[in-house]
């Protein structure tokens, strides 16, 4: 039996681990951080929480005997890709990196790339009306500008308390660029600040803001570890995790 471990929650991760749970002699667990309320679970087995760090997983992956483990956290999951490939190292395991392909600018855009999200919310304009889609987490780095008023959209809520320059949009993907359209419209927005996750389930908010003639400004994602093999196809990463 061969025993393969897939980190995340992602649409690459929950496709993976359908193809690989009706594959004889394939046990596939996957695990899910838990930060979000009501996940989509995936198929086959499924643990929620961490690990404890590197050390952890590798006893973990040691404990349960796993023969081959893929990351496939969101592209902004550092801490948790770190933690990956240290423990693929302590723990002997082979370790491949399952990364949906960035975004990339074409005719009618108008981005600005940036390092982090510091740097987001530092080159945003005092009076703008910005459209937030980086996460619940990172609305406390950019409520610090006062003079921005943020349409900050999650799938869950923020911690409180809310800063009064924010309001909350509680939604969960895939996005239309109808409704993306609708909401650009409705909260008179004027610049549209997002991660390069990549993927088509939330694309739908750059399409409407070309069209808007929004500018968007992009935080890049970070690289994968040194060393890890690295694939965006999730039929490559199957026949990876088989042997």
């Amino acid at each position: 039996m061969r025993r393969v471990l897939i980190l995340g929650g992602t649409a690459e991760a929950r496709d993976l681990a359908a193809r690989l749970s009706g594959v004889p002699g394939v046990h596939v667990v996957s695990s899910l951080a838990g930060r979000v309320t009501d996940p989509r679970l995936p198929a086959g087995d499924v643990r929620v929480g961490g690990f404890g760090g590197p050390d952890g997983l590798a006893a973990w992956l040691r404990e349960h005997r796993i023969d081959r483990a893929v990351d496939a956290t969101h592209p902004f999951a550092e801490r948790m890709s770190a933690s990956a490939a240290k423990a693929s190292q302590l723990a002997g395991v082979p370790l491949l990196a399952l990364r949906r392909p960035g975004w990339r600018e074409g005719d009618g855009d108008g981005w600005r790339r940036v390092p982090s999200l510091g740097e987001a919310a530092a080159v945003l304009p005092d009076g703008a009306r910005a459209f937030l889609t980086t996460g619940r987490r990172s609305i406390p780095v950019f409520a610090a500008r006062t003079g921005v008023w943020f349409l900050a959209r999650s799938v869950d809520p923020p911690e409180p308390p809310v800063p009064s320059n924010v309001c909350v949009l509680l939604s969960r993907g895939p996005y239309t660029v109808d409704g993306e359209r609708a909401l650009i419209r409705e909260h008179r927005l004027d610049v549209l600040v997002t991660k390069d996750s990549g993927g088509a389930m939330t694309r739908a908010k750059l399409t409407a803001a070309r069209e808007a003639r929004l500018p968007v400004i992009m935080v890049d994602r970070p690289p994968v570890p040194g060393g890890v093999e690295t694939t965006s196809d999730v039929a490559a990463a199957a026949r990876w995790a088989q042997g």
